[in-house]
């Protein structure tokens, strides 16, 4: 068995083989030329009967990394550098040494891997950060605009900018003042990452035409595009999760626990995940909050109203975001779509349903007759105004 911790950087990766208890250091260019240097000499180990394996810590180009080396039949363990405080926090920190501890740990067996997403998943996270960077850029432009319409004395209406004929209706009004000419490329570049996010928008309903999961997750009352799409991209795959609570624990929602002897502390959310999944599981909250009509008489909803009443609206979406976590995760594993009546409390239906018919079996008991309303003729009606306008007024 011959284990490689490699330490990987933009433009060199230095490894440390280590085997019989010796430590051997080498360092190779991250180049075309380099990585078949590299792959030479494992293929040299392999011819020998050695099985190789190697640990590499999760960087930007760690994909490209593994993907080469398991091209060779190599394999690779990616590790998770949150939980490996050895590297991260190392007094002695050289690209040696990092390079030698990781080899140590993975003869061991005890590196923290981390779960790299499938391809399809890592297209939609760079189409959704970049809309996220371009849709921050415009909040950014369009603040100037609201400061310059502010300082000129003018209405200054948050909604005023949000579509194109707003816009330029705003431009029209600051072209009669001084500030008019410093308004025009702040409208125009407006317009332009406007566009490019309808772009990036119609990219991602290609990608994900025809993808179950995001089919499943619009089923949700409440959960638009952007939120299904980003769910989708950060979940990847919902079989990696042995149950609801590790992947809400995976999305951050989970709170910390620190238990000693008898003393338990109980904390905040530990947000040790992707934030833009816990960003989508909130805005997923607050979309079936402002579906009251449909939304009102759900457990879920009445939970989260008594929790807003005595830990505040911030405590109470987390909860509930970590409950629609739950939801998601059962969704996505039995593949089936949203039920509004499992959403119900199918006892306090019960109850109400018992109720009713008691009461009718009372009524028909003692011969109670609901009475049937009867429609007023117009001539009553009639009469009945010209009576009324007969009648005196008194005091």
């Amino acid at each position: 068995m011959v284990n490689i911790g490699i330490d990987l950087h933009k433009t060199q990766f230095t490894v440390c083989v280590r085997g019989q208890g010796v430590d051997k250091f080498d360092k190779y260019p991250t180049t075309a030329e380099g990585y078949a240097s590299f792959l030479k000499k494992v293929a040299s180990w392999q011819k020998r009967g050695n099985e190789v394996r190697v640990g590499v810590e999760s960087t930007g180009n760690t994909r490209y990394f593994r993907d080469r080396l398991e091209t060779a039949g190599v394999q690779v363990k990616v590790i998770n550098t949150l939980k490996m405080k050895v590297i991260t926090e190392s007094v002695k920190k050289t690209d040696k040494h990092d390079a030698a501890t990781i080899a140590e740990f993975l003869e061991k067996d005890m590196l923290p891997e981390a779960r790299l997403c499938s391809r399809q998943s890592e297209k939609l996270r760079r189409l959704l950060k970049v809309r996220t960077t371009l849709v921050r850029a415009q909040v950014v432009i369009k603040n100037q605009i609201h400061g310059v319409l502010t300082a000129e004395g003018l209405e200054d209406t948050r909604g005023s900018l949000q579509s194109k004929k707003g816009r330029q209706q705003a431009l029209a009004t600051l072209n009669e003042c001084v500030n008019g000419l410093a308004a025009q490329p702040l409208i125009e570049t407006i317009e332009q990452l406007a566009k490019s996010v309808k772009d990036i928008e119609e990219q991602l309903r290609i990608l994900t035409a025809g993808d179950r999961v995001v089919e499943l997750l619009k089923s949700i009352p409440g959960c638009g595009e952007i939120s299904a799409w980003t769910i989708r991209a950060w979940t990847d795959d919902i079989n990696s999760f042995a149950s609801p609570k590790k992947y809400a624990a995976y999305a951050g929602l989970a709170p910390w626990v620190q238990n000693s002897n008898e003393i338990v502390h109980h904390g905040r959310i530990t947000k040790r995940g992707p934030e833009e999944l816990r960003t989508a599981l909130v805005q997923v909250v607050l979309g079936i909050r402002r579906l009251k009509a449909k939304t009102l008489g759900w457990r879920l909803m009445e939970r989260y109203e008594v929790l807003k009443k005595n830990k505040g609206s911030g405590r109470a979406i987390i909860a509930t975001a970590r409950k629609v976590a739950t939801i998601i995760w059962h969704m996505l594993t039995e593949e089936v779509e949203f039920d509004m009546g499992q959403m119900l409390d199918r006892k306090q239906l019960r109850k109400s349903e018992l109720m009713r018919e008691t009461v009718n079996l009372v009524n028909e008991a003692e011969g109670y007759k609901k009475p049937v309303s009867t429609l007023v003729k117009k001539e009553s009606v009639e009469k009945a105004g010209v009576a009324g306008k007969k009648r005196k007024k008194v005091g």
